[in-house]
């Protein structure tokens, strides 16, 4: 299996940079927010969301270094991504996340929600800096997808008529708009042509879908220990996710313990039982592999270069995760 490590390498001193800048970049008054910012970037993460965004920048400039807005818009991708987990880990009441406390943990769901207001401001001031207004349009539309993914989210909870477009839409939302945004947005600051920003968006759209999937597959096989959570939480809290839709048209019990919210003791063993018996995860990774294909398909316009390859290779590695 590729580590993502090296997958990265054609942008491995960028995202040295961009690390050292965000710390920069929050430039918090505030003593706490400074040390929530600190502790945010300094908590590792792959830092998948802005090397795509480097990667689709230096794939669409061949013959020149990207820009600093390339590098400013990687940055902006980060901070948005990151002020979605912190406000997500106050919703879910998380005390661990990659194994590292959450901020609301560290600090309290007060310091969590004003640390990822303020990284979404700051973000939004530096989007309106690089001073074009179709990126502005698409970074912006990104923000308000992810809260409305969030309470779409939060209002269909152990909702056991939940369908898989239902549940792609808000994974849409919540995960890929991000990606295929900020994907189209790269293209544009490099002068690409809008059918190719189109095949970037694209890309970014299949592939955020397909590593969700591929997270939510990891709840149910993965440990505690790779997953830096409890496996199975999703389902515990009620955020029903491919493997349990698809499990749920083969073990028809699935339903009834989830529509009492696992109110016997024994009920979310029963639960996480019937989902491993069925195809549900069988499925998912059937899903995961068609939304990477289409990912894929969208690279083609790319000329040849150590980060067109690196980003072909990225469709492989968000599969192998699962195995």
């Amino acid at each position: 299996m590729t580590s993502v490590t090296s997958l990265f390498a054609p942008v491995e001193a960028d995202l040295y940079l961009l690390t050292e800048n965000l710390k920069n970049l929050v430039g918090a008054r505030h003593p706490i927010l400074y040390a929530a910012a600190e502790h945010l970037f300094g908590a590792g993460g792959k830092r998948v969301r802005p090397a795509i965004v480097l990667l689709i920048a230096r794939a669409t400039v061949l013959d020149s270094d990207i820009t600093p807005r390339h590098r400013r818009l990687a940055e902006i991708t980060e901070m948005i991504h990151t002020a979605s987990l912190v406000h997500d880990d106050v919703v879910d009441e998380s005390s661990v996340r990659r194994n590292v406390p959450t901020v609301n943990s560290m600090f309290n769901n007060r310091v969590a929600v004003l640390a990822g207001d303020f990284l979404f401001g700051q973000s939004a001031w530096y989007l309106a800096n690089l001073n074009n207004l179709e990126v502005v349009k698409l970074l912006s539309q990104v923000i308000k997808d992810m809260a409305e993914g969030e309470i779409q989210q939060g209002l269909t909870r152990f909702e056991a008529s939940t369908t898989i477009d239902t549940y792609l839409e808000k994974t849409y939302k919540k995960t890929a708009s991000l990606i295929a945004n900020s994907s189209k947005s790269a293209g544009l600051l490099s002068g690409v042509s809008a059918e190719v920003a189109e095949n970037l968006y694209r890309y970014g759209n299949h592939l955020g879908l397909a590593f969700q999937i591929v997270d939510d597959i990891l709840d149910f096989t993965a440990s505690t220990e790779v997953l830096g959570k409890p496996a199975g939480s999703d389902l515990i809290s009620g955020n029903l996710t491919a493997p349990v839709l698809y499990a749920m048209e083969e073990k028809p019990y699935l339903e009834v313990l989830i529509e009492r919210e696992f109110a016997q003791p024994d009920d979310i063993n029963q639960a996480l039982a019937l989902v491993m018996e069925s195809r549900g995860i069988e499925r998912s990774r059937e899903l995961a592999a068609y939304h990477a294909r289409l990912a894929l398909d969208n690279l083609t316009p790319l000329k040849p270069s150590p980060a067109t390859t690196a980003l072909v290779e990225l469709t492989d590695y968000v599969l192998s995760r699962m195995y």
